[in-house]
């Protein structure tokens, strides 16, 4: 009697245990809604969090993470005059011995930063304009001491054309006529205007000027000049090179070339206006290239210290396995979930015009889930945290807990196939009878007592 117990105890237990292991196989898993959640950064900037698929057979879906930056690259826009040295001074080699001559050397640097300008910029436009003094002393001292060379254009074959056509014939330097006549050549519309200043000497002549050469009136009259020029909203830019020795004192002052320079143009570190590169020879290239372009550039569109938390609910942590399908292809990510707060964080030092961050991964249901979700809704993310500094490196905060939503049903139980009825009919059978059975001897025990 006992021996015939303990087996069908054996197979109620059996029945328990298929019951139970069935619950995996036979739920059911369904997406119920699936928003994008959608986080603006700037106007053409933004992040993006959606489900991109999923495999209900297999009770899993995949999701991505993106981060764009869709601004257009910097160019600059409005006009810029270019009022470059033509005088004599231009011809000698540069200052490292070589037999290269300055005037070649500006010249090709400043068509080259023509070309990078107005390469596929419809909205930028071009003047020159050349000063020294003229060639007729009776004009030195006079707007005549500068030429237009040409009026603004965006035509760039043309504007390194006329670069090249720049006859150094000058004798002296009046850079007050160059600017002035410079700043009378842009348009009347408002929009953003730059001087840029190419020259290799010390002013000595002025507009009107005492006809004393490096005086104090001259100093006096080209720094207002630039400071006049400055106030209309003309961003000025001056390369001053070709210096020696800026100890030498011209016999017509007691002034070095080194205190006439910072009279009128300051230093480069407190300028009398805009910016002003000093340098050597063996600079001028990589100035007027690199440098003075750059300077020409709006404000860079760059999304920087981007801190993305992507936090999930307890019962998705616990209940599905998670996995990175593609790893970032910027910056660093989390490798695994923060067990204290249930997040991942992704970190990006910078995102250019133009570049896009990804990364995807997979949440799986865990074959030994908690059973109490079932038939919950369940949310696959709580939220998602951005921190970064914008164009104006100003810090930003932003969230979102938009998310696509999952949800677990156990199917209703069908009536069972033949063969089944009968496998399903004998594990009842034996259970009843296991219990009357044990019924039975305890009945008979108490009759013997």
């Amino acid at each position: 009697m006992k021996k015939r117990f303990l087996i069908m105890l054996f197979l109620v237990f059996v029945l328990i245990a298929n019951v139970s292991l069935a619950s995996y196989s036979t739920v059911q898993m369904s997406v119920v809604e699936e928003p994008i959640c959608t986080i603006n950064l700037s106007e053409n900037s933004k992040f993006e969090k959606k489900l991109i698929s999923k495999d209900l057979a297999n009770k899993e879906v995949t999701l991505q993470l993106q981060i764009n930056n869709d601004e257009e690259a910097s160019k600059p826009t409005g006009e810029i005059m270019l009022v470059i040295d033509n005088s004599n001074s231009m011809t000698d080699p540069i200052a490292d011995g070589s037999t290269i001559i300055r005037k070649n050397l500006v010249f090709e640097s400043a068509k080259t930063l023509v070309e990078n300008l107005l390469k596929d910029n419809t909205k930028l436009k071009i003047g020159i304009v050349s000063f020294s003094t003229n060639v007729d002393v009776l004009k030195e001292g006079t707007i005549e001491d500068a030429s237009l060379i040409s009026e603004l254009s965006n035509d760039s074959s043309a504007l390194k054309n006329a670069i090249s056509n720049i006859e150094t014939n000058g004798p002296r330097t009046d850079l007050q006529a160059g600017i002035k006549l410079a700043s009378n050549h842009f348009s009347e519309e408002s929009n953003d205007k730059y001087m840029i200043v190419l020259t290799d000497g010390v002013p000595n002549v002025a507009i009107d000027f005492d006809k004393t050469y490096y005086s104090d009136d001259v100093i006096t009259k080209t720094k207002t000049e630039l400071q006049n020029i400055n106030s209309k909203g003309i961003n000025i830019i001056t390369m001053l090179t070709g210096i020696s020795d800026e100890d030498y004192v011209p016999i017509t002052t007691t002034k070095s070339f080194k205190t006439i320079i910072s009279e009128v143009f300051g230093t480069t570190s407190n300028p009398t206006v805009g910016k002003f590169y000093y340098i050597t020879d063996s600079e001028i290239e990589k100035t007027i290239t690199t440098d003075i372009y750059n300077s020409l550039l709006p404000i860079e569109k760059t999304l920087k210290n981007i801190t993305i938390v992507d936090y999930f609910p307890e019962e998705i942590v616990k209940n599905f396995d998670f996995a990175y399908v593609t790893e970032s292809n910027v910056g660093t990510i989390s490798a695994t979930i923060n067990t204290e707060n249930n997040s991942i964080t992704w970190t990006i030092p910078e995102l250019k015009s133009g570049e896009t961050g990804t990364v995807q991964y997979k949440l799986k249901l865990k074959e030994n889930f908690d059973s109490a979700i079932v038939d919950k809704i369940l949310n696959t993310n709580k939220k998602v945290d951005i921190t970064f500094n914008d164009f104006d490196n100003v810090k930003q905060d932003k969230t979102s807990d938009v998310t696509p939503k999952l949800k677990l049903v156990e199917p209703p139980v069908e009536l069972p196939k033949a063969g089944s009825v009968m496998i399903i009919g004998f594990i009842t059978l034996a259970s009843v009878i296991a219990i009357f059975s044990f019924s039975k001897v305890i009945i008979l025990n108490n009759k013997m007592k």
